[in-house]
């Protein structure tokens, strides 16, 4: 593979265009002082409709996703296409979900979904778990968006650890010094240059191909010939696990720290609600972006790493200048979440594992301990990505998805209800997570759709949906058991009003 030169130097010129708008950002909006973990984690809880929906639109629309689905199509046909109605699920749950979350967190000062549990439930371990579920969901999450960068380094020619390294060293950087307002600021520029790209793609590279029937009829002819053999149409045998992805995958997006981060640093629950109104017009960028899968195989894009489907396509189809264009637009699609994900990480360290046992920290040490946390999970994310194969982050992601569904009883449905009782939401959680985590191993983390055997039939499901629907179900057992044995169900410190409506 040569240097591609022409779209190195475009590339450069983009990146180096959001490192300063990185930096600059920590000189927006700035008040009087970064000193808090509210002010560097979310921004004061200042920003208005379209400031969040560029960031949650940029947290959840991550580089991996435009690299990822695509390859999913490439690679595996139909079956990638649950990527799109698991965002159409997502947004009605979110418009009646988040709000309230929103409102809760504002009026008690969360600045995580674990700080609620432990408002909600007065119970220590029960926060722990919630914490240490999100932290751990979130290390290959954060590594993924580093191979995104990785992959779209090496389709230009370029071999090597040390542009990583550097790639690293800037993000962490901006991130240090601006806080949440760096990927906010960033997220804005990520979102046009990749409208521009998606639209580009899908628009131009059909012409050149023949057009969509063409292409739908050429990639399903060379999905047949896969090993196992594919197709552009999803199976009978495929129905339930492609159903249950999509659930799944919509239960855990909200779910993420990520998300979290990026919802609680609206200015109010309207904000919130617009966005959830707003946000469908990504869902109609994912599935364009789906069809890029598609075009690789029909332009005779050849490669055994699916994930180099896309940036192989877009350097095949496009001028080199616009290719580097292109590439530098899946980048920082991976600078955007990478950063969020990081102080969400840390925001979850400072307040809920390290300042559960440390509870007279000033705002002036959470901010700071965040900050340090924050350089060491990146650091973490690197490591993880030069020391082991790609593959091993996809695997771990794999896991990453099935736990953020465990945390649903407490925290989607704390928001509802007191009902449960914390220890039989810890007993459901630890059982949700090891039977989703045995059955991921079992298949040896190549897959998360798991076939199960009930009454002599096989029904392949995600496998967070029948670990979820265990929690569910020890939890509301063990809730009924526990309340009749009067043992303590904890303090509720959360203000009641904060419910009401």
């Amino acid at each position: 593979m040569h240097l591609h030169t022409t779209a190195l130097i475009i590339f450069c010129v983009f990146f180096l265009l959001v490192t300063w708008a990185g930096f600059w950002a920590a000189r927006w909006r700035r008040p009087k002082s970064m000193a808090s973990l509210e002010e560097w984690g979310l921004a004061g809880r200042t920003f208005g409709t379209w400031i969040t929906w560029f960031l949650i639109g940029g947290d959840l629309y991550t580089a991996y996703t435009v690299i990822a689905v695509p390859a999913l199509l490439y690679g595996g046909g139909a079956m990638g296409f649950f990527a799109v109605p698991y965002a159409i699920i997502t947004y009605p749950y979110m418009m009646l979900v988040l709000p309230r979350l929103w409102t809760i967190c504002h009026r008690h000062g969360y600045v995580t979904f674990a700080d609620f549990v432990g408002g909600r439930y007065g119970n220590r371990w029960l926060t722990l778990a919630i914490a240490l579920t999100g932290v751990m969901a979130l290390m290959p999450y954060i590594a993924l968006q580093l191979v995104g960068i990785q992959v779209v380094i090496e389709a230009m020619g370029i071999r090597g650890e040390w542009p990583l390294a550097a790639a690293f060293i800037i993000l962490a950087a901006y991130t240090y010094s601006s806080g949440l307002r760096a990927p906010a600021v960033i997220a804005i520029v990520k979102d046009i240059m990749l409208y521009i790209m998606v639209l580009a793609a899908v628009i131009f590279i059909p012409i050149k191909l023949g057009g969509y029937a063409h292409v739908f009829a050429t990639a399903d002819h060379a999905l047949a010939a896969h090993i196992p053999a594919a197709s552009i149409y999803l199976r009978p045998s495929q129905f339930l696990g492609y159903s249950t992805l999509a659930i799944g995958s919509a239960i855990a997006l909200m779910l993420y720290p990520h998300t979290a981060t990026a919802v609680l640093s609206a200015k109010s629950a309207n904000t919130v609600r617009r966005n959830a109104a707003m946000l469908p017009a990504y869902s109609f960028m994912l599935g364009l972006v789906a069809l890029l899968g598609y075009l690789a195989l029909t332009a005779g894009v050849v490669t055994k790493d699916t994930s180099l489907a896309v940036p192989l396509l877009l350097m095949k189809m496009f001028p080199e200048w616009f290719s580097g264009f292109c590439l530098a637009a899946v980048a920082i699609g991976a600078l955007v979440p990478a950063a969020i994900m990081s102080i969400a990480a840390s925001n979850l360290f400072t307040r809920n594992l390290y300042g559960e046992f440390r509870r007279n920290m000033q705002p002036h040490q959470e901010s700071q301990t965040a900050k340090l946390v924050s350089l060491c999970v990146k650091f973490g994310a690197l490591v993880f990505v030069l020391g082991l194969p790609p593959t091993y982050a996809i695997e771990m992601q794999l896991l990453g998805g099935i736990w953020i569904c465990q945390m649903f009883p407490s925290i989607v449905l704390g928001a509802f209800t007191r009902w449960f009782h914390p220890w039989a939401l810890l007993w459901g959680w630890a059982l949700g997570m090891a039977s989703g985590t045995g059955m991921a191993l079992s298949l040896g983390l190549k897959s998360s759709v798991y076939p199960l055997h009930i009454a002599g039939h096989i029904f392949s499901m995600y496998a967070a949906v029948p670990a979820l629907l265990l929690n569910l179900a020890v939890s509301a057992v063990l809730t009924v058991v526990f309340r009749a044995a009067n043992i303590n169900p904890g303090t509720d410190t959360t203000d009641a009003s904060a419910y009401v409506g």
